[in-house]
Order: C-alpha cells, then sequence, then structure tokens
C-alpha cells in the first residue's frame, strides 16, 4: 500500500485504505441524496468504476436508470455524456467521423470530430435498441480505450467508464447483446421497482418546491487523477493463493461438462443443475471480474487481502449475465440467479 509519508509522491498517490474507504462511502451518501433505496446497486456501480470495469444496468422503465449514471457523474465532477440508441444509430455517431473543413487559406482538409463516446462517463442508454454493428462501437473503447476513425487511433480520456442500460420489457425492435458483448461488462446490475415507503420517498423528493441537489467528492481538476490513483490502490490488494483458486473453482463449476466447449479438463466440481440447464458458462472474464470486486470489498471493510464471502458478494453481479441458459431452464423456469446459486453452495464447503 502506498504510504503517505513516501518521498516524491504527489496528493493522489499517497491515498491510504482508510481513504479510499472514506471516498467511497461519501460517494454512496451523495448518490443516495437523489436516487432512493438501489443500496445494492449503487455500491456495485461504484465498486466497478474504482475496479477498472463497466457495468450494465437492467431495469424497467422509471426505476432511475438514467438519473443514477447522471447522479454518478455529478458527485465524481467527472465528464458526462449520454447516447440513446436506437435502430437508426451509426457507429460514426457515437465514435465520430472525419470531416472536411475549410482553412484560413482557403484550403479543405479532412478533420476529426469526436463523437459522444469522448468523455470520462458514458451512458449508453437502452443499448439493445441499436443495431449490433453500432453495439460493436463501443467494444474497442471499453476494451482498450481508444478509439479508431480512418485509419488513426485516438486515445479515451482516463479514467473511461461506460454504463449501458437494458430495458427488458417493450423488445420489439430490440437487438439482444451478443454474448462475446456481455462478457465484456464487468457486473449486470439490476434495478427493481422501489417498495411502498421508497416510492413515498420519491414522491416527496421529486414533486416538492426543491430538488436535491449533490456535493462533488472531487474538485474538477483533480478528478480524474484521484480516481485513477484510487483505482491504482484497488490493484494492491493482496490475494492468497487459496483465495484465487475459490475464484476460479467458482466459474469452472458454472461450465457444463462438454468436452466440445471446454476439453477434455472437466470441473472437479459436479453441479447437477449446471450440466442440466446452462449452455455455456462464465468466461475467465467472470473470474476477474469476482477477484477485482473482491478487492474492492476489502477495502471498504479497511483489509488489504480479501476473504472467501467478498468473493461470494460480487458472484450474482460478475457471473449471471455470463452464464448462457438452455431451452430446459427456460422450460423450467429456471434463471442464471438459480445457477449462481447452486454453484456458491457446491463450491463452499470444498475451501480451506
Amino acid at each position: 500500500m502506498h504510504n503517505e509519508s513516501e518521498s516524491g509522491a504527489t496528493p493522489a498517490e499517497r491515498l491510504s485504505i482508510g481513504d479510499f474507504a472514506r471516498i467511497f462511502r461519501r460517494a454512496q451518501s451523495e448518490i443516495h441524496k437523489v436516487i432512493v433505496g438501489h443500496e445494492r446497486a449503487v455500491e456495485e456501480l461504484l465498486s466497478a468504476l474504482f475496479a477498472g470495469g463497466h457495468v450494465l444496468i437492467e431495469g424497467v422503465p422509471g426505476t432511475g436508470k438514467t438519473t443514477l449514471v447522471k447522479t454518478l457523474g455529478l458527485v465524481l465532477n467527472l465528464s458526462f455524456n449520454r447516447i440513446q440508441f436506437t435502430v437508426d444509430l451509426m457507429p460514426a455517431d457515437i465514435t465520430g467521423t472525419r470531416v472536411i473543413i475549410s482553412g484560413s487559406d482557403g484550403r479543405r482538409e479532412f478533420s476529426f470530430q469526436p463523437g459522444p463516446i469522448f468523455c470520462h462517463i458514458l451512458l449508453g442508454d437502452e443499448i439493445n435498441r441499436a443495431t449490433p454493428k453500432t453495439q460493436s462501437a463501443l467494444l474497442e473503447a471499453m476494451a482498450e480505450l481508444q478509439v479508431t476513425a480512418g485509419g488513426t487511433t485516438y486515445p479515451l480520456p482516463p479514467p473511461y467508464f461506460v454504463m449501458a442500460t437494458l430495458n427488458p420489457i417493450e423488445m420489439e425492435g430490440t437487438y439482444p447483446l451478443p454474448e462475446a458483448q456481455l462478457d465484456r461488462f464487468m457486473f449486470k446490475v439490476r434495478l427493481g421497482y422501489p417498495g411502498e415507503d421508497e416510492l413515498v420517498k420519491i414522491i416527496n423528493a421529486t414533486t416538492g418546491p426543491e430538488e436535491a441537489g449533490v456535493t462533488p467528492v472531487f474538485a474538477p481538476d483533480e478528478a480524474a487523477e484521484r480516481i485513477e490513483a484510487l483505482k491504482r490502490l484497488v490493484r494492491e490488494v493482496i490475494v492468497a493463493p487459496a483465495v484465487e483458486q475459490y475464484a476460479a473453482r467458482i466459474v469452472r463449476a458454472t461450465q457444463p461438462d462438454n468436452p466440445r466447449i471446454i476439453g477434455e479438463q472437466r470441473s472437479p466440481v459436479k453441479v447437477d443443475v449446471v450440466n442440466r440447464y446452462v449452455s455455456f458458462g462464465a468466461s475467465p472474464r467472470g473470474a476477474l471480474a469476482l477477484i477485482m470486486g473482491a478487492k474492492v470489498r476489502a477495502l471498504l471493510d479497511g483489509r488489504a487481502n480479501i476473504a472467501y464471502e467478498d468473493i461470494e458478494q460480487f458472484a450474482p453481479a460478475a457471473l449471471e449475465h455470463r452464464i448462457m441458459l438452455n431451452y430446459a431452464a427456460h422450460s423450467d423456469n429456471v434463471d442464471a440467479a438459480t445457477i449462481v446459486e447452486q454453484v456458491i453452495k457446491a463450491v463452499r464447503p470444498t475451501r480451506v
């Protein structure tokens, strides 16, 4: 961990475990001035950001998906852009395009005009309403933090965080995200309907004379640097070999015993529901998401090493969207949440 008295270190580099927990909780508190409820969703969203991943948010209309993301940008004092995905949206509408401009000498030349993808926090609203070609325009930005246009590569400003929303209803005219693209998102966060008491708070907050305001956690000139330092702090959390093995075993247990898919090396843990209902299990990115989420959880508890419980807490968000179910699962009304729950139960007794 960084030592606060380390010579030559900038203020951002001298952040401690206590600083991380304090900043994280303060950001949570500011977000909840606007967002009522959704405590777990907010924590998973912030965890993904500080772990360096991206998030897919699923929820019915009116549950605050867009408001949540906009509030996050305000709280962290980062640049924010929103793209409303529609069926006629083209890749160049997202990444930007080359246009002809006239110089002062009258000469014309091509110049690249950046699209809305050039920001710190990008909200892709209803991403499943765009065609696969347009959806894939995000992949290079998410994976490599860059955009290639006209043979030239343009870097994106760090930190870079993509949040895409999915509307699970009104499926007519939508294009399901390919499994390879789903795998690029560290977590999938679900926003459900608010309870009766929460709904009353929402009514009071949004129909009164004043709307709630938030206080940014960082100053504008230090936000990006501080967040990058916090992300580096997360990576320094220690992971014991036994915990790494536990995360790997969970991911392997989500994969069915199909030699055409996983080869001859089968999982040491047999889970009946997996072989019965799963076509494809979680990829190695699922294990990485488990570890990175667990590192954030450890820092929030003031620990420099992760525990088994940290892994289990992020298993639903990290694995459910990476599990492909077969027709038998849909017929028997079995969902990915059930699969992950059964896998955790099967793997947990084997840990040391």
